[in-house]
């Protein structure tokens, strides 16, 4: 079961502005990942939801992540229906985010407290997800919508909470169009956890680049 609110996740969301996208099958590989992202400030972690025995993995994932890092905020991503996002759920899932809007998943996680972020193009979408509970709009693919999106939104609907994933980087330009934009978060993924990081097993790198690309949002917003 969750070990954390909902609440309590959309407010470290609000703290930090990013949280860092990632899978491998492989688990050694990715505690080593979790552990560099933990190192360099992240308390917020989305596995996702891809390959063969994901969900076990995962399990094992929040085994680790329970017993040797201490607040770190695990959720999962790329969850499509009901019944997956209860099994992340009852392995420890903080939070589900999905990539299209849908009834049955925001059910379960409401039922549960837990928090969801549907992935959402519309106004009329993004209406319902949030007239059913939702605090968080995921914004993918963010580089077809981009900041203007989000803007635009916010102007008559400023309650509205995005998170951006999909065309989101780590340079200063790109994070402040996105921030100014009135993002609350954004999720990065191969923006942060690069092939050339995986490849050479330098998680000392990755731990800098989460450190210099969370003091950078902290600048910014």
């Amino acid at each position: 079961m969750a070990q954390y609110s909902r609440i309590q996740v959309i407010n470290q969301m609000e703290k930090s502005g990013m949280v860092p996208l990632f899978y491998h099958p492989e688990l050694n590989i990715l505690k080593s990942i979790v552990k560099a992202c933990y190192d360099g400030g992240s308390r917020l972690f989305e596995f996702t939801n891809r390959g063969d025995l994901a969900i076990e993995i995962f399990s094992d994932l929040m085994n680790y992540v329970i017993l040797e890092l201490p607040g770190m905020i695990i959720g999962v991503g790329s969850v499509t229906d009901a019944e997956s996002a209860s099994r992340y759920m009852m392995a420890g899932a903080n939070f589900v985010v999905t990539p299209v809007f849908r009834d049955d998943i925001a059910l379960i996680c409401n039922r549960r407290k837990v928090l969801w972020s549907p992935g959402c193009s519309s106004p009329a979408e993004i209406a319902k997800a949030e007239e059913i509970g939702c605090e968080l709009i995921k914004l993918f693919p963010g580089s077809t919508y981009g900041p203007s999106f989000v803007k635009a939104i916010k102007g008559p609907q400023p309650w509205t909470s995005f998170m951006a994933t999909g065309g989101v980087s780590i340079d200063e330009e790109n994070l402040r169009a996105w921030f100014d934009s009135g993002v609350t978060c954004v999720g990065i993924g191969s923006k942060l956890i690069s092939k050339e990081i995986l490849l050479n097993n330098n998680y000392e790198a990755l731990k800098k680049k989460v450190s210099k690309t969370l003091a950078l949002i902290k600048s910014i917003i």
